[in-house]
């Protein structure tokens, strides 16, 4: 079973060392722009260290839980080339958005787009399972009555 998840689990940890990485940029950011908690108002360089940080962090669990979706369900594989590719992704979009805001686009456009992708191979590898759940459930040998739940 840990070969099905290793690359998946490698890909997840990777992004909460990224994750570790954004909220250590926002400390060093406070002490040098002598911001304390829980202020987020500062010089505008001290606010896009701490939005990049935070909209980083709010698509986190979406992406973790499309990531292993679409890892088991989809191709592992696949999932895990893709993750790499959005952790990159977001790591030039904090990169980016620290330096200026309008630095932020192109990175935020790529990363928006994998992460479709991520659904998108998640949505398929789920119809696919219940598609072949739905075929064996309407093979089985059970009365026609509780076959009808099972229908789509």
């Amino acid at each position: 079973m840990q070969d099905q998840i290793s690359l998946l689990a490698a890909v997840t940890v990777l992004g909460v060392l990224e994750q570790a990485y954004f909220a250590l940029q926002v400390i060093y950011a406070r002490r040098k722009y002598k911001v304390s908690p829980p202020d987020t108002a500062g010089p505008p360089e001290f606010e896009r260290v701490f939005r990049a940080q935070a909209n980083c962090s709010e698509y986190f669990p979406i992406f973790v839980s499309v990531l292993w979706v679409a890892g088991i369900f989809f191709q592992q594989g696949v999932a895990a080339v893709c993750g790499l590719l959005y952790l990159y992704a977001r790591y030039q979009y904090f990169q980016g958005y620290t330096l200026s805001a309008h630095g932020r686009l192109g990175p935020m456009y790529f990363s928006a787009k994998v992460l479709w992708i991520l659904i998108g191979l998640s949505v398929a590898g789920l119809l696919v399972h219940f598609l072949s759940l739905n075929s064996f459930v309407g093979r089985m040998e059970i009365p026609s009555k509780l076959q009808l739940l099972f229908r789509w």
